[in-house]
């Protein structure tokens, strides 16, 4: 694949909902600091545009999201403590997260959907392509995606999104993308995106993810975009209008995702990726494999 624009420098991960579905949980701590194992959900996140090279990075927030900022910030005396104890495990652990990358943080200030909090990012992103992250989906850090979708975006100059397939029952829960092929290229073209379509009117079975490579020009877009579904500035809106129209920047790219993803969006899932993760990792998963069988074995009684 070769590339001819300039490679995406900066991702916008927006954090500024306010995690309804998981009260009282989230009444007094953000619904992105919700552990996930050992680490809270949002530093997958930023992990995951930092391993791609994306180290200036901007989070849009909100009220009561202090401990964002303070999870990414130093604590000197914390350190301090476990460097003392020796024990330098821990410390490695809470060093990592203040070392990622050069975190900056914007509030979103009225809460009017996603599309208003990606416009949020205008001032900071400038006219350059970006990264938008969401922190409801967690991309498993051994299977590829972000990085495939900034190469499609630099070849293509337009925007690209991340797809996955899904039962068609269920694709009324999410944004959906009616889309052809492209001759000899792994990624295809958005001819129409839907959100949240009836299950008889959905163009496909392929849903949007929380990933998105977005050229600039989704900025000018998303300033007159009405408010769509739910009263609120839809992203997808404005991503239709770009894969309809024509000039620099236009054009919808889509990379179909099959690799593992988490689902941390509502509270079912967000256990199902506690446990998927739990059963991965070196430490906890040999336990938890031995203890699982018996434990499901003993509810069927």
């Amino acid at each position: 694949m070769t590339t001819s624009n300039p490679r995406v420098r900066k991702a916008v991960i927006p954090a500024a909902g306010l995690g309804t579905r998981f009260l009282p949980a989230t009444k007094a701590m953000p619904k992105e600091m919700l552990p996930v194992v050992d680490k809270p959900a949002i530093q997958y996140v930023v992990e995951e545009a930092v391993n791609v090279g994306l180290h200036d990075l901007l989070m849009i927030t909100g009220r009561n999201k202090r401990a964002l900022e303070d999870h990414f910030d130093r604590v000197p005396s914390l350190e301090s403590t476990l460097e003392g104890k020796g024990d330098t495990e821990k410390l490695a652990s809470v060093q990592a997260a203040s070392k990622l990358g050069d975190i900056h943080y914007v509030r979103q200030g009225d809460p009017h959907g996603l599309g208003h909090a990606v416009l949020r990012a205008k001032q900071h992103v400038g006219h350059e392509a970006f990264a938008v992250l969401l922190g409801d989906d967690l991309i498993d850090a051994r299977d590829e995606l972000l990085g495939t979708m900034i190469d499609v975006q630099a070849e293509t100059g337009g925007s690209v999104i991340a797809l996955i397939e899904v039962e068609p029952s269920e694709i009324s829960a999410y944004g959906c993308a009616d889309v052809q092929p492209i001759e000899g290229e792994s990624y295809v073209r958005v001819n129409r995106l839907v959100e949240k379509p009836e299950v008889d009117e959905a163009p496909s079975n392929l849903a949007l993810i929380g990933r998105y490579v977005l050229h600039p020009a989704v900025f000018e877009v998303l300033e007159h975009t009405a408010p769509g579904r739910g009263d609120e500035i839809q992203l997808t809106d404005a991503l239709q209008e770009l894969a309809t129209g024509e000039g620099e920047g236009y054009g919808v790219y889509g990379v179909v995702f099959r690799g593992r993803r988490y689902d941390t969006g509502d509270k079912l899932s967000y256990l199902k990726a506690c446990v998927q993760l739990a059963i991965d990792s070196e430490d906890l998963g040999p336990g938890l494999r031995e203890w699982l069988p018996g434990f499901t074995a003993g509810l069927s009684k």
